[in-house]
C-alpha cells in the first residue's frame, strides 16, 4: 500500500494503519518537499517519482494507494494521477469508530480517523477525509473531495457539496446544504444554507468572503 503525502496527515494516516496491525509492505509519496527522509521513521520507505511508485505497482503486484494529505483539489489531482497509472484507490478507516450499519455507504478513498461517530443512512462519496472525533448524523451527504477537521458536528439531513472544507470544532445544524467549494471558519455554527464558493464564519455563520471558483487545470 501507498500512502500519498509525507507530512502531517499522512502520519495520521499511519496511525490507522498501525491500529489495523497493517504496517508491513507500507511506502509514502513525496514529490514535492525539498529534502524528504529517505524513510519516515527510519522504517517506511518513502518515494520521489511516480516511476518509483510504478515500479512499486509493478514489483509486489498491490495496486492500493490511500490519500494522505489534506488540501481537497490536491487530493482530487494525486487521486487522478495514481489512477491514471493503474493505482486503486482505498478508504482508510480506523478500528475505533463507531458506523451505522443501516444505509450508511463510504466510497473508495475516504479517510476516517479515530474516534469518529458515522450514523445511520449517511452518504461519504469519493475521497471524503474525517479527522478525528467528528460525529455526522443520518440522512446526511457528503459529496466528492470534502475535508472536515477534528471536532465537526454534522446534524441530520445535512448536506455539504464537493471540494469544501470544514474548520476544527464546527457544527452544521439540521437540513443545511453548505455549498460547493466553501470554506466553514474553526467554530462557527452554520445555522441556514451558503452559496458555492464563499467563506462563512462566526456564531451563527455568516459569509465574510467570496472565493474563486475551483481550476481542475
Amino acid at each position: 500500500m501507498i500512502i500519498v503525502g509525507a507530512g502531517g496527515f499522512a502520519k495520521e494516516i499511519l496511525e490507522t494503519f498501525s491500529q489495523r496491525k497493517e504496517l508491513d509492505d507500507l511506502f509514502f509519496f513525496d514529490n514535492t518537499s525539498n529534502d524528504p527522509p529517505g524513510k519516515l521513521f527510519n522504517r517506511f520507505p518513502v518515494l520521489r517519482t511516480i516511476e518509483q511508485v510504478k515500479e512499486i505497482f509493478d514489483k509486489r503486484g498491490d495496486l492500493r494507494f490511500t490519500l494522505g494529505l489534506g488540501n481537497p483539489l490536491y487530493r482530487y489531482k494525486l487521486n487522478n494521477l495514481f489512477s491514471s497509472i493503474g493505482g486503486k484507490l482505498t478508504s482508510t478507516i480506523s478500528p475505533n469508530t463507531e458506523i451505522g450499519s443501516f444505509g450508511t455507504t463510504i466510497a473508495p478513498g475516504c479517510n476516517i480517523l479515530s474516534g469518529s461517530i458515522i450514523t445511520n443512512n449517511v452518504t461519504l462519496k469519493t475521497c471524503c477525509l474525517i479527522n478525528p472525533g467528528c460525529s455526522i448524523s443520518h440522512d446526511s451527504v457528503l459529496e466528492d473531495y470534502v475535508q472536515i477537521s477534528p471536532g465537526v458536528r454534522i446534524t441530520g439531513n445535512c448536506v455539504i457539496d464537493g471540494f469544501s472544507v470544514l474548520g476544527t470544532n464546527a457544527v452544521v445544524l439540521p437540513k443545511v446544504r453548505i455549498g460547493r467549494n466553501v470554506i466553514v471558519g474553526a467554530g462557527a455554527v452554520v445555522t441556514k444554507d451558503v452559496p458555492d464558493n464563499s467563506m462563512v464564519m462566526g456564531v451563527p455563520a455568516v459569509v465574510r468572503k467570496k472565493l474563486a471558483p475551483l481550476e481542475f487545470n
